[in-house]
């Protein structure tokens, strides 16, 4: 039986996608399934994340990564050079930059 990962711990990550390879799917609107989390984490460069249902949006950069929540419709847009990834959770995940 397999226990629990840690807080910090995600169970899958995307490939690092860059402004030219970053796909489709993820630059229009996406959502993560049930009981599922995401970390968008901005590795250089900078990325515009938008939550779908209130068109708030928010620049990530590598000190400042973005909180995806459960079935939470979104996308995101390379502001010029960048490289990014995500991280999924099947727990609330604890950021980095919990301002």
């Amino acid at each position: 039986m397999s226990s629990p990962q840690p807080p910090d711990r995600f169970y899958k990550a995307t490939p690092v996608f860059d402004e030219h390879t970053l796909p489709d799917k993820l630059r229009n609107a996406h959502q993560t399934k049930a009981g599922t989390w995401g970390v968008i984490r901005v590795l250089e460069g900078r990325l515009r994340y938008v939550i779908e249902e209130t068109q708030a949006e928010t620049v990530l950069t590598p000190e400042h990564p973005g909180l995806v929540l459960p079935g939470q419709l979104h996308h995101v847009e390379p502001l010029g050079a960048m490289r990014m990834q995500v991280e999924f959770y099947d727990h609330p995940p604890a950021l980095d930059d919990e301002a």
